[in-house]
């Protein structure tokens, strides 16, 4: 039985508890932390008495603690991240690695150091039954060599004002790292446009269209639009020489309105991958290896920070990743 400490307990750490709790076997939630102890009490209550720690780095080094879930805000993953490492435990980090592409090379190279990969990052997407069929047909020769992926990502509302790079780097990353996940190369070189704004993000250049080309010559365009208000809709089309696959494909017209495309829509993204979220989950809990890796977040902040500065220049950037360490391949 393997003993989870959850550092973080705001949605996506008392989420992540339930479902360690509930769905998730050969793991119990054993210890909690969060800046709100009131809060972390109520999620340690929820998940069969867990322990409370008042500092997550006692959580991270205790003996009773096998594995860490940190689900904390942006700032501090670099932070708990590395002091897994130095721990030797396991750590499931939330998206993203870190903020920003300095702090993803620390943990990176306080990794490779360790000669051991401990750091899973929460690119849920992985595991969607919906994304894995399409790798899987992608695989299988189905519709041949691919050549365009399109994608979108709507969410109903947005934090009014909401600056235009946090739409890439908190919503369109995922589409990044499906893209290299799904087409399993990586991404050279991005821009992006941003058309007439919607008039209910308070000033967001919101939507946007991101279109990422890769090492084969493949081209990925990626519509993320955070104040659809209609719904959260997640859809894909991976068009191959020999046929497309489709994920969430509409009959071809239909109006999206007021939650309802001709069948309810979910309010966010927690019920849309709520099988996603126990799929990685239990992966994790197994030590199976399908998980995002360190690299794999380390590239998704690399790339979503030159598509921040193709907003904000106006103009298409090279992406040049450095070389992939050896822990890694």
């Amino acid at each position: 039985m393997k003993r989870v400490g959850i550092i973080g307990t705001g949605i996506m750490g008392t989420d992540h508890a339930r479902l360690l709790t509930s769905s998730v076997s050969g793991a119990r939630v054993a210890g909690v932390h969060d800046l709100d102890p009131v809060r972390a009490a109520e999620v340690a209550l929820a998940s069969g008495g867990a322990r409370v720690f008042g500092n997550p780095y006692e959580l991270i080094v205790d003996d009773d603690i096998d594995a860490v879930l940190v689900a904390s805000s942006d700032d501090t993953h670099e932070e708990y991240v590395l002091a897994c490492i130095n721990a030797g435990k396991p750590v499931l980090c939330e998206k993203p690695l870190a903020p920003t592409v300095e702090a993803c090379g620390r943990i990176l190279d306080a990794e490779d150091k360790s000669g051991t990969r401990l750091v899973s990052v929460g690119f849920m997407r992985r595991f969607d039954p919906g994304y894995t069929q399409m790798k899987r047909m992608l695989q299988l020769g189905e519709i041949g060599a691919p050549l365009i992926l399109h994608c979108v990502h709507r969410n109903p509302a947005a934090v009014p004002g909401l600056p235009g790079a946090a739409v890439i780097t908190n919503s369109a990353v995922h589409e990044l790292d499906i893209t290299r996940w799904l087409l399993d190369e990586e991404i050279i070189e991005v821009s992006v446009h941003a058309p007439r704004a919607t008039s209910h993000g308070g000033g967001t250049p919101d939507p946007q269209i991101l279109l990422l080309r890769t090492a084969s010559g493949a081209v990925a365009d990626v519509e993320v639009f955070v104040n659809a208000r209609y719904g959260y809709d997640v859809r894909a089309e991976l068009v191959g020489e020999l046929g497309t696959v489709t994920l969430d494909g509409p009959p071809p017209t239909v109006l999206r309105r007021s939650g309802m495309d001709g069948r309810a829509l979910p309010a966010d993204w927690r019920p849309r991958f709520a099988e996603a979220y126990r799929l990685e989950l239990q992966d994790w809990v197994d030590g199976t290896g399908g998980a995002a890796t360190a690299w794999d977040g380390f590239a998704a902040t690399f790339v979503a920070q030159a598509c921040v500065r193709a907003l904000e220049t106006g103009t298409a950037q090279p992406v040049a990743l450095p070389p992939m360490p050896e822990l890694y391949r």
